[in-house]
This record gives C-alpha cells, structure tokens and sequence, in this order.
C-alpha cells in the first residue's frame, strides 16, 4: 500500500515538473535597499508576450507589486518586467524575500520564478552617536515664555484711558444736567420738589408754587385754567399734556380757595408725576434744538 502512495506522488509530480519550467529571469540587486525603493525584477517570455499578468497591491508585509509590463529588447526578445516597491522599514540590517511567482502561459507550459533575497536597511541607526546633543533621544524643548510686559502697559493704558473718557462723559453729564436746572424752569421745579420730602404725593405747598413759577415763566405771562392756550402758543410741546395741566389748575384752585374737603376729592392726582412729565418734554424739545444746532 505504501508503495502505491509513492508511486501516485511521483507520477503527479513528474505532471507538475512537465507543465512548469524555470524562467530566465533577471533579479534586481539584492542589497543596499531602504524604504521607497523600487526593485525591478525582468522575466524572460517565450510565447511572444502571450502571458496572463499578475495581480497588483500589497505582497507580504514588505513589498506592493505596481502594474507589470511587457517590454522588448534588442533582439526583439519580450521581457516582462514587475516592479516591487519597499513599503516598510526594519529596525536593524535586515534579509526580506522577494516573493516566488507562478506565471500562466495559455496552452504552454506556467513560468516558475523562485525568491529572491534582498537586503533592506533602516534610514538612520538608532543610535547614531553617544556624545553632546547627539544622544538617542533628547528631552522635550521647553516653549520660549513671551514676553508680558508689553502687553500688561497697553491694558493700563487703554483701562486707563477707558475710565477718562467714561469719567468725562459722567462730568459732561453732570455739567450739562445742572446747566439744564438752572437754565431750564420745569428743570428747576423738578430738582426742588426733588430736594422736598413731602408727607405725601400732594402735600407741599412749595410743590404747588414751583410748579406755577415754572408754568409762569414758560408762558411769559401768568397762567390759570382759562389761559393755557396762551401757554400752548408759547409751548407748543407741552400741548399732550392739556388734560393734566387743567387738572392741576383744577386743585390748585381748590387748594388755596375752596376748603379742605374739595381739595382731596381727587385722590389719583400727583403733582410730582405732573412735575416730571413737564420736565422731560422741556428736556426733549432741548435736546432736539441742540441737535439741530450741531447739524446745522
């Protein structure tokens, strides 16, 4: 039985060695290689370039195969060349294999080409000197600190020029503020019945007479209930404000010439609500003519 095993083994292997033939093949320089480098490995074809072509991409961990051709020499003979490029990189000297192939011919015998061995160095040793900064490895480089110095001196400067020109803008405020109550009458009567402390939201009879000098001094004449349009003529801006200006001629009237019982019949009238009305329509009209001052 035994006997039989070896003789079918050897019966097939002589069918193999009769279908595949060495080929003639040209290998590249099989030392003095890196990472990058390009191996050509050229194969010899018998059967006028009729051949069918390997495969491309990665082969093993060391090589990628690119597109092979055909080319032609001289003599007319065909070569199939194959490029192999390195793609990885030993740490020390190092033996790789380029890789056997097997080449179908169509109707002749498949072209065996064998390994072959190449020598592949790393690009640099590891350690190339022991001595100075040549050592293996270095030590992180610290960052350079920038400097700050600059940079804190231009922040004073624009703080400090930022709390000039806030602080100059709250004097002209002030300044322009005060030159308003002096110049301007409900201004004035405002900033009194601001300075009072009434018991009550009607109570101060030096309310009442501010607030009348004011009216009195905008119109140009003295005003009572029966001449507000002489004021409104004078003080157009003040013409919204017609209702509550009669109510306060109204409790003044009875204020000062009817009795006590009269003058507290109307509870949701405010002097200092009234006061402040008249006192941001004069501001408004003011600021407006100083508007159309600086346009102009």
């Amino acid at each position: 039985m035994k006997v039989l095993v070896r003789g079918l083994k050897a019966i097939m292997f002589c069918l193999i060695m009769s279908t595949v033939q060495a080929a003639t093949v040209e290998q590249p320089r099989a030392f003095g290689h890196v990472i990058g480098d390009v191996l050509t490995q050229r194969i010899l074809l018998t059967e006028r370039g009729n051949i069918a072509m390997p495969s491309t991409g990665r082969v093993g961990v060391w090589f990628e195969r690119r597109n092979p051709r055909i080319e032609h020499d001289a003599q007319g003979r065909a070569w199939l060349s194959i490029d192999y490029q390195v793609t990885n990189a030993p740490q020390t000297l190092t033996t790789i294999m380029l890789p056997s192939l097997t080449l179908n011919v169509p109707g002749g015998s498949a072209l065996l080409v064998p390994e072959w061995p190449v020598s592949v160095s790393p690009l640099t040793p590891q350690t190339a000197f022991s001595t100075g900064d040549l050592q293996a490895l270095l030590p992180d480089r610290q960052a350079r600190i920038p400097a700050t110095a600059p940079l804190r001196r231009q922040l004073t400067w624009a703080l400090g020029l930022l709390a000039l020109t806030l602080l100059t803008w709250f004097g002209w405020w002030q300044w322009r503020n005060r030159q308003d109550a002096e110049r301007l009458p409900f201004a004035r009567a405002w900033n009194e019945m601001q300075r009072s402390k009434p018991t009550d939201k009607d109570a101060g009879a030096h309310g009442w007479l501010c607030l009348h000098r004011a009216l009195n001094e905008t119109a140009g004449q003295v005003v009572h209930g029966g001449t507000l349009t002489s004021l409104f003529a004078r003080a157009p801006y003040l013409q919204p404000l017609e209702p509550q200006l009669e109510r306060f001629y109204q409790h003044s009237g009875e204020r000062f010439f009817a009795s006590s019982e009269a003058s507290s019949s109307d509870t949701q009238f405010s002097l200092r609500d009234l006061s402040r009305s008249l006192y941001r329509a004069e501001k408004r009209r003011a600021d407006g003519r100083r508007a159309d001052g600086r346009q102009r």
